[in-house]
């Protein structure tokens, strides 16, 4: 059967995929077949490809590039000791091909030997016309070695050879983060714009260097180059929204990111930051609205929910916070925030034991926060379960040992319970490790505080 080239765009994949369900044989040169390749490999379908070379060597059986494709399957798949067999084969039969000392590379890193890898890339170089991927290669082997001051070397050069591989140009900037040079960063970038003046993704990786060292004019400027070179660039409009909050003008913060909206799919980064601005501009009506978009466009997104909360928090609205948390804590139980937020609205409202309930939950957590501890022995405490109340602070003792704030509630604790000998230990431990916490001692347990003996055990360790 004839296939005119002209029938489909990708004709050889699509005659390709014909011969598969036919089981007819088509006869393919050997750059079709690379083509084909390529194809699924790109798109993640292996097992296509695999077909695909398989009856391409079966065609073109002494086809390197077909090899060194089937190498590569090899090595992604893990068959490390055969691709390392087949490529010694292939170097006797051309020891200048790049690509061999690129897949020998690649069995060296996966075996983690990063820096033979490395070794092997170099000498790759010598013969590769193109060296911008083997220089990025190499870079990303010495992030392996955690090398940051090479990987950062070998990605400039990459970069120099390509000034549209923004995948180095992060890579730079990951390292000049990681070594905390900020000032050094700055520099590059610069020196990169001067080159590449319209390249909006440099300026607002520059306007995020001068964040990290706290310059928000500049900042705002770099922002504002990156929205000129690409007045579609979505990443740039929200920096710079952050940055205009930051600055105080929140009006001009909001119409940034509502340009967000009108470029692409609602975010609910987005609405959430909208919601905040308003109500820095005292606009409440305005600020809830947006943290109701907040969280009906994710749900899961805590600090939507948050942000509801405290809104009704600061108008001491305590049932609507309460509403809204527990409708938060329906949807993500394990999320240590809510928790902190239902135990303080339910004290607020006087309901201690389903305070007490939000603490114990966040211990269950795993937050061992000293507050964390301190509160709920005090709601203990006030709801009458002293020997619970001790039993959570020695709990947390084992995490702040002989901590001042947890000794004398200690204390008063077991002088509560009449366990004295243990109530003067705790005392004495307390007094030794901070005397001015005493205060603790006094608004708490009072009774026990204003007791003669107290007052000359705490008199004999003030001395």
């Amino acid at each position: 059967m004839q296939l005119s080239h002209n029938d489909e765009p990708n004709f050889s994949i699509t005659k390709f995929e014909k011969m598969l369900k036919t089981n007819n044989v088509f006869f393919f040169d050997s750059i079709e077949f690379e083509g084909i390749i390529n194809h699924y490999l790109e798109i993640g379908k292996v097992a296509l490809a695999k077909k695909a070379i398989k009856i391409g060597l079966e065609q073109h059986p002494s086809s390197i590039t077909l090899m060194l494709f089937d190498i590569e399957v090899m090595v992604f798949e893990n068959k490390l000791d055969i691709a390392d067999k087949k490529l010694e084969e292939l170097y006797q039969l051309e020891p200048n091909n790049d690509e061999i000392y690129i897949q020998k590379a690649t069995i060296l890193s996966k075996r983690d030997l990063h820096q033979k890898a490395i070794d092997v890339l170099k000498m790759a170089l010598e013969f590769a016309q193109e060296k911008a991927d083997i220089y990025s290669l190499i870079g990303m082997e010495y992030l392996y070695l955690e090398d940051f001051e090479l990987a950062k070397t070998f990605y400039q050069k990459c970069l120099a050879e390509d000034n549209l591989d923004y995948a180095a140009l992060y890579n730079i900037i990951y390292c000049y983060d990681f070594l905390e040079q900020h000032e050094e960063a700055v520099d590059f970038i610069n020196s990169f714009l001067d080159n590449n003046p319209y390249s909006e993704v440099a300026w607002h990786q520059l306007g995020k260097q001068y964040l990290k060292i706290n310059d928000l004019p500049k900042a705002l400027a770099a922002f504002d180059f990156a929205i000129i070179s690409d007045d579609t660039f979505i990443g740039a409009y929200f920096e710079k929204g952050k940055v205009l909050e930051q600055l105080g003008r929140y009006q001009e913060a909001i119409e940034n990111y509502l340009l967000t909206l009108e470029l692409d799919d609602p975010t609910s980064f987005a609405y959430l930051r909208i919601g905040v601005c308003y109500e820095k501009l005292n606009d409440s009506e305005m600020a809830l609205q947006y943290y109701y978009k907040t969280v009906h466009e994710d749900p899961l997104l805590d600090k939507g929910w948050q942000a509801i909360t405290d809104y009704y928090l600061k108008l001491k609205n305590y049932q609507k916070a309460l509403y809204y948390i527990n409708k938060a804590i329906d949807i993500d139980g394990q999320n240590i925030s809510y928790w902190k937020r239902y135990s303080q609205i339910n004290f607020k409202l006087n309901f201690y034991e389903e305070a007490e309930k939000g603490y114990r939950k966040i211990i269950e957590l795993g937050n061992y926060e000293l507050n964390t501890w301190l509160d709920r022995s005090d709601l203990l405490y006030k709801i009458g379960e002293l020997d619970a109340a001790i039993q959570n602070l020695l709990q947390g003792l084992e995490f702040y040992p002989n901590h001042a704030e947890i000794e004398y509630r200690l204390a008063g604790l077991y002088y509560c319970v009449n366990e004295p000998q243990k109530g003067q230990y705790h005392l004495v431990n307390a007094l030794q490790n901070d005397k001015e916490y005493i205060i603790i001692l006094e608004e708490l347990f009072g009774n026990i505080y204003n007791r003669k003996s107290i007052q000359e055990l705490i008199k004999k360790h003030s001395i």
